[in-house]
């Protein structure tokens, strides 16, 4: 089939906008190390729903992505106990289990909330999020080119050795119908829901390059990355951002 030349023009352009959205995402942070709160949450957990609707609040933030950015890791620990997590992962789970180990919280459990690496239990007690003021640390360059993630680190000084990276993908507006366990019945709403995680080995020069792993789920998506260091799993340094819509669909 041939088309008149100015409707091809026009597909051609609308074409090359998709791509370009799909392709573009670079953020930076802070030379302050950004605060990572974490929470680690089930939908089997009867007292999780409440905390994950708090948390949904933080999508409104001002302060989102720049001063603080929250992962919803859904633990594996429920699944046996009436009903299975579809975003559960016992990767989340050995996270949390880390935490313990590093002396960042106490026991574990859920809801449970870490921030900046360490237990936060002022959620319970209805306190308002205690942001911290972190070190400086350098800052942390996040690129995404179609499916490719590019991170480098400009390091302050006194930076740890043998710095790995991770990539997760987030997916929010995420609908959950319940049918047993102690939410049976109702229907739960997600956000920041760690769908993927990546770890990535360093490239000269603190440089890492990696193919971001597709999921589709969400109504929305957005991308975060963080250093770690070698036996902690706090973040040493983190960025994110939103993923273009283009980007959040790509196979």
């Amino acid at each position: 089939m041939r088309y008149p030349l100015p409707c091809l023009f026009t597909a051609l352009l609308c074409a090359s906008s998709l791509l370009q959205a799909a392709e573009t995402l670079n953020v930076t942070s802070s030379e302050r190390a950004t605060p990572v709160l974490e929470l680690f949450t089930s939908q089997g957990c009867s007292s999780c729903p409440p905390a994950e609707q708090w948390f949904s609040r933080l999508t409104h933030s001002p302060q989102l992505w720049s001063e603080v950015i929250p992962l919803a890791f859904h633990v594996d620990y429920w699944d046996s106990l009436g009903w299975a997590d579809a975003f559960a992962n016992p990767g989340y789970s050995a996270r949390q289990r880390a935490y313990e180990q590093s002396g960042g919280i106490r026991s574990v459990y859920t809801p449970g909330f870490v921030l900046a690496g360490n237990e936060w239990r002022g959620w319970f007690g209805g306190e308002p999020l205690p942001l911290p003021r972190t070190p400086t640390v350098g800052k942390l360059n996040l690129q995404l080119s179609g499916n490719q993630v590019h991170l480098s680190f400009a390091a302050g000084n006194n930076v740890p050795a043998g710095l790995t990276a991770h990539v997760a993908r987030l997916g929010f507006g995420l609908q959950s119908k319940i049918g047993h366990g102690e939410n049976a019945g109702k229907t739960l709403t997600h956000d920041f829901v760690v769908l993927t995680v990546q770890q990535i080995s360093a490239n000269s020069g603190n440089q890492w390059q990696s193919q971001l792993q597709a999921d589709p789920r969400g109504e929305r998506q957005a991308l975060v990355a963080w250093l770690s260091a070698p036996g902690n799993p706090a973040p040493y340094q983190a960025v994110a951002g939103w993923l273009p819509s283009a980007a959040t669909i790509q196979p």
